[in-house]
């Protein structure tokens, strides 16, 4: 086992045991061994896209979901991965005959054996190939990262029939060039660049599904207590399972809450108009085993951001698409795309739930890219009378490693005449806290869940050419904490997007060797965090 994909690997280097997340070897290693499927497939699937054909959607189903299944803290079941393996091999099998194409590649000729299965993990995994360049192991590493991001987002996107055939394209286009050993540096710094470009581009069909069917998001004050009555906590990322549940719920006599990343979700007008959808339990994923602790209610895990279950709610925390876990009740997506949630609403009922109401306290979400450039003018107005000196995007993903209190200190010393932008779980670590007003507008704005980094890039580029310069002209910082894919996605896209200046952490990436490390330096003048306040102090010194 050699897994580097998260911010929390073991002593910043790999785990090679167990997984930090807590996945086991055996786990890793049928993951290893379903992304060198996936290639293999890629290979095939790119012989039809050479002929000037799309990718057979379902190959292209098969790999965002494989995808998917291997990003942190989602799949944690041995079964449903050697599952997959069987439905690749019935794919590949599938593609040869319909490609008719001899492929030589190792990718393309392998056959899953579930009788072989270790030794063809250990074949598979990251660090089997000694002789290969550490620099090029970095970059096709740091694609493959980004492309799990992208494949989340997707796979997001398309539960509630939204794509992009480019993006699917890309997918096997991208995998099928990976899978080439003898590519170099000089071609694979560009693909990542695009996987770059495919991330925002997948945001983007995220970000207009999520509007168009959910209707847009719109500030929205959120409760944040517990009220009486039996309960269903919502957490991950997928606002079509949410829906689903709350359709199913209706009159019930249950109240369903949100979690984690799902906090966002008060901000569209087709979830809030649910009246049993009454606020948000808990905070980020990291503390999920001790909030859900004897919990007398149900947990349903949309996506990622499982951690390994406690005995203590084990017999009431749900999983559903591709998320799973050994002992979990998984709830499987039907052949019409819906899902019965019927289990879950009846240990629901059957619990109990909370035994009285909390005093009521709100957080404000909402301000997506709509409704904060709908106060457009007179932001611009706000800067240029100097009002509002700087914004700041402090968000992504939060964890667990000491450092990351770093965050919150950052935005407590933000100047009172600048406007935090927040997004994902990291918000949690300061949104509970109260950063008034500055000209009129909150100095707070919660732009959504962390593919709504479209969001926040929407607002930079309206502001750029409101103020007719270049986004990194703009008085904006990013400062941004990662873990997992969806950040690499993100940050990915921002590198291609040509934004300088990234503020990154509480670490910097396993995988990014110290070479690939100074050309991101070099290029885009990426910056590891040092402390809140030699930061803050450095960017405004440069305004």
């Amino acid at each position: 086992m050699f897994c580097y994909q998260c911010e929390q690997t073991a002593g910043g280097k790999g785990c090679t045991k167990q997984g930090v997340c807590g996945k086991t070897h055996t786990v890793a290693g049928l993951q290893d061994l379903l992304i060198y499927q996936c290639k293999g497939l890629a290979l095939y699937a790119n012989e039809l896209i050479q002929k000037g054909q799309d990718a057979p959607t379902d190959v292209v189903v098969f790999i965002e979901d494989a995808l998917f299944t291997t990003l942190t803290n989602v799949n944690f079941d041995e079964a449903s991965h050697i599952a997959l393996l069987e439905q690749s091999q019935v794919l590949k099998e599938a593609l040869r005959k319909k490609t008719g194409a001899t492929l030589t590649s190792e990718y393309a000729t392998f056959n899953f054996n579930k009788d072989t299965t270790e030794g063809d993990a250990e074949r598979a995994g990251i660090m089997f190939d000694q002789t290969m360049d550490a620099d090029v192991r970095s970059v096709r590493e740091t694609i493959v990262y980004g492309l799990k991001g992208i494949a989340a987002y997707g796979h997001q996107a398309r539960a509630i029939d939204y794509n992009d055939v480019a993006v699917d394209n890309f997918y096997v286009t991208c995998l099928a060039d990976i899978a080439k050993d003898t590519l170099s540096l000089d071609t694979l710094v560009p693909l990542m660049l695009e996987t770059g470009n495919k991330a925002v581009a997948v945001m983007a069909v995220l970000d207009t599904a999520n509007n168009e069917h959910f209707a847009t998001p719109m500030p929205h004050a959120v409760n944040t207590r517990k009220l009486k009555g039996p309960f269903i906590v919502v957490s991950g990322h997928d606002l079509y399972d949410l829906e689903m549940l709350l359709e199913q719920t209706a009159g019930k006599g249950i109240n369903v809450y949100t979690h984690g990343e799902m906090l966002p979700s008060h901000g569209y007008e087709k979830l809030r108009a649910f009246p049993h959808l009454v606020g948000n339990f808990g905070t980020a994923w990291q503390n999920q085993q001790k909030e859900f602790d004897n919990l007398p209610g149900c947990i349903l895990m949309t996506t990622n951001c499982l951690m390994t279950p406690q005995d203590s709610y084990k017999d009431r925390i749900y999983t559903t698409s591709v998320v799973s876990h050994k002992g979990l009740q998984h709830v499987p997506r039907q052949a019409d795309g819906r899902k019965d949630f019927t289990v879950i609403i009846e240990k629901a009922l059957s619990l109990g739930g909370f035994p009285e109401d909390e005093p009521r306290k709100e957080i404000t979400v909402g301000f997506g890219h709509k409704a904060v450039l709908s106060h457009a003018e007179a932001i611009v107005g706000a800067v240029k009378a100097g009002q509002i000196k700087r914004f700041f995007l402090i968000g992504g993903c939060d964890g667990a490693r000491p450092g990351r209190n770093y965050y919150s200190e950052f935005a407590k010393a933000v100047p009172q005449d600048c406007i935090i932008l927040t997004l994902a779980c990291g918000k949690y670590r300061f949104n509970d806290l109260e950063f008034g007003t500055v000209a009129g507008l909150p100095r707070l704005l919660d732009v959504g869940q962390c593919n709504d980094a479209f969001s926040a890039v929407k607002i930079a580029l309206a502001l750029a050419d409101a103020f007719d310069c270049t986004v990194n002209d703009l008085p904006l910082s990013m400062i941004i904490s990662w873990y997992e894919q969806k950040a690499v996605a993100v940050l990915l896209a921002l590198l291609h997007l040509n934004v300088q200046n990234v503020y990154l952490g509480p670490t910097l990436p396993a995988f990014v060797s110290p070479n690939v490390l100074q050309l991101l330096v070099d290029n885009f003048k990426l910056k590891h965090i040092a402390t809140a306040q030699e930061d803050l102090e450095h960017i405004l010194a440069a305004k």
